[in-house]
């Protein structure tokens, strides 16, 4: 059976900290996705949409309203907080979401490598749950500004 994430335990932005015309270092929380910069392009960002997909889906209130263009179509809602990436050798992506993992207030989505290695989702439960130590394709955290600036310090864009 999944893991389930506990409302105490749920990291995210409440209705009234929502402000969609502040600039995004305005923001309570901060959120970046940290990619193993030794990661051809594809797969670099085949790891960052994953992780970032699995964020979205858990941190309430990270999408801004939806866009509508001249003609009346409308664009889903982006971070209005805004989205980080970065680029990080494998051990200290492991450190930050290690450290992040056990950082309380602190949301963290990682990619183990196996998801990359497997082509079936049971495959890759499987695999993980195997016990051997985990490589990390990317993470992507969300936490108080503070705290995220301290994990990920110096690190540079990901080019």
């Amino acid at each position: 059976m999944p893991a389930e994430i506990t409302e105490a335990e749920a990291v995210g932005f409440a209705p009234d900290e929502i402000d969609q015309n502040a600039p995004t270092r305005a923001a309570r929380l901060k959120w970046v996705v940290v990619v193993d910069e030794s990661l051809p392009g594809g797969r670099a960002v085949n790891a960052a949409v994953c992780v970032a997909a699995a964020t979205a889906d858990a941190v309430g209130g990270l999408l801004g309203d939806a866009a509508v263009d001249a003609d009346g179509s409308a664009h889903p809602g982006l971070p209005w907080a805004g989205c980080t990436v970065l680029a990080a050798d494998a051990a200290t992506l492991r450190a930050v979401r290690d450290k992040a993992a056990a950082a309380p207030g602190t949301f963290v989505a990682d990619m183990p490598a196996a998801a990359q290695r497997t082509r079936v989702y049971a495959d890759y439960l499987e695999e993980v749950g195997a016990g051997a130590a985990l490589d990390y394709c990317a993470v992507s955290v969300v936490g108080p500004r503070g705290r995220v600036d301290k994990l990920v310090k110096r690190l540079p864009l990901l080019p």
